[in-house]
């Protein structure tokens, strides 16, 4: 295979996380906490639905859906949406603004080595991640693997070391993105099959056989996916909680490449040129559309 084959087989190296979108029972409650734990603000309304975000950056897109049920524990769908910040002062007053509105919330932290993260769950169990990443020459290869690592992140010693007024007060003016999505799916190798063997994502690494990571562009990871509350799940229902994840391309010959891929796999989508909407084997929908 030629070089220039095998970079059509990828996605994009400078591809991005997009918007997550989620079906939600209750506005008023999820919205609040959106904005009053996590610091985002309101960027758009629209048929019923919010976006929420950054700078006019919006993040997540938060839309009804009553009659809906919350998904069982078991299913496939979000494990979490990962909001990435620039820097540790501004991760550290989402950190606080998020455990002041609602403690419980907190699920716990980690030290990724790439990575400093902090989890809660919204108030409909949909998973958080909030993080900083370490400057990527600090991350350690193995081949084509990147050193990951889960140590102890106390989350009071982080905020005495990084937690300021000014942090705090310039929250809304703060740059924050969706750095990555985690999800919930059935087992490890379908999901490579899909993730790298159709989409064109590189894998980064591997969990016990329990997760897969996956990037463009050698970043720790845009994606990934783990088993380890839905190991055998088929695909969802249709219920409250992911109602899509977005991926931005650079252009639409990256579209028209990954439809084409799609196509041989026999994947079902919906290619208007500019965007490209599919299902993964567990019914987590993906759009990818041109940035």
């Amino acid at each position: 295979m030629t070089a220039q084959a095998a970079s059509q087989d990828l996605l994009p190296a400078d591809l991005a996380m997009g918007t997550v979108m989620l079906k939600v029972g209750n506005m008023k409650v999820m919205t609040d906490y959106y904005q009053r734990a996590l610091g985002l603000e309101v960027i758009a309304e629209q048929d019923g639905g919010i976006y929420l975000g950054r700078l006019q950056k919006p993040l997540v897109h938060l839309a009804p859906a009553p009659g809906l049920n919350l998904p069982g524990r078991g299913e496939a769908g979000l494990f979490h949406t990962a909001l990435l910040f620039e820097n540790q002062a501004d991760l550290a007053a989402t950190i606080a603004t998020a455990a002041r509105f609602e403690p419980r919330s907190f699920t716990g932290s980690a030290d990724h080595l790439v990575s400093e993260a902090f989890y809660f769950n919204d108030p409909e169990g949909n998973g958080i991640e909030l993080y900083w990443d370490r400057p990527r020459s600090n991350w350690s290869w193995n081949g084509t693997d990147v050193v990951m690592d889960s140590l102890a992140l106390p989350p009071q010693r982080y905020l005495e070391q990084h937690l300021t007024e000014d942090s705090l007060e310039r929250q809304l003016g703060s740059v924050a993105g969706v750095g990555h999505v985690h999800l919930q799916v059935g087992d490890v190798q379908t999901a490579r099959d899909f993730y790298v063997g159709t989409l064109g994502f590189e894998k980064t690494a591997g969990w016990h056989g329990q997760a897969l990571f996956v990037s463009a562009g050698r970043y720790h990871h845009h994606m990934a996916m783990n088993v380890w509350n839905s190991r055998g799940a088929g695909p969802r229902k249709d219920t409250l909680g992911l109602g899509e994840v977005l991926i931005e391309v650079p252009s639409g010959d990256d579209v028209g490449s990954l439809a084409d891929r799609l196509k041989v796999a026999g994947v079902a989508a919906h290619h208007t040129g500019a965007e490209l909407r599919f299902e993964d084997p567990w019914r987590n929908r993906i759009r990818v559309a041109v940035r």
